[in-house]
């Protein structure tokens, strides 16, 4: 009875799913290993942090928000015969199935007037806007300026 009560659950599931084949697995875009490093000053801005992971076709992150901050911007570092600097960026592409880490010294997003309740340890609730309409909501963890950074899934062994 189980097994006649099971096949037309998994039937629905794997066509709500979209899967040509049972066996299919469809990648979506995924976002991990999110980290705000709050500015050491209160009402400087704050970087954020984190790995982009490509879904079944190319896509593109053009936006990140949040209800406890004014406005998010991505952005770039770069080092030019010693001297570093910064430009804001329209999107990131991104690859089928690729990865994109935001690091310090590389990509990252700045948070601009965050809410004063936001304290380092408080998960900030982050929503990434994709060019191809997927939206993937996180809770950040947020550090203080001097706090090292935590480890990533990679560098753990743990997958996302």
């Amino acid at each position: 009875m189980r097994a006649v009560l099971f096949a037309p659950m998994f039937t629905i599931l794997v066509t709500a799913c979209g899967a040509q084949d049972p066996g299919q697995v469809i990648a979506k875009v995924e976002v991990s290993n999110v980290v705000v490093r709050l500015a050491g000053v209160e009402g400087r801005p704050a970087a954020a942090y984190f790995t982009l992971h490509g879904g079944e076709a190319p896509d593109r992150l053009v936006s990140i928000s949040s209800p406890r901050v004014a406005t998010i911007e991505l952005h770039e570092s770069s080092t030019e015969n010693g001297i570093m600097t910064m430009r804001a960026l329209t999107g990131v592409d991104l690859p089928s199935r690729g990865a994109v880490a935001f690091q310090p010294g590389g990509n990252h997003a700045m948070l601009f007037g965050i809410d004063p309740v936001v304290k380092p340890g408080t998960d900030l609730p982050l929503r990434f806007s994709f060019q191809g309409g997927s939206k993937v909501d996180v809770k950040a963890k947020t550090i203080g300026m001097a706090d090292d950074m935590p480890m990533s899934d990679d560098e753990t062994g743990h997958d996302h």
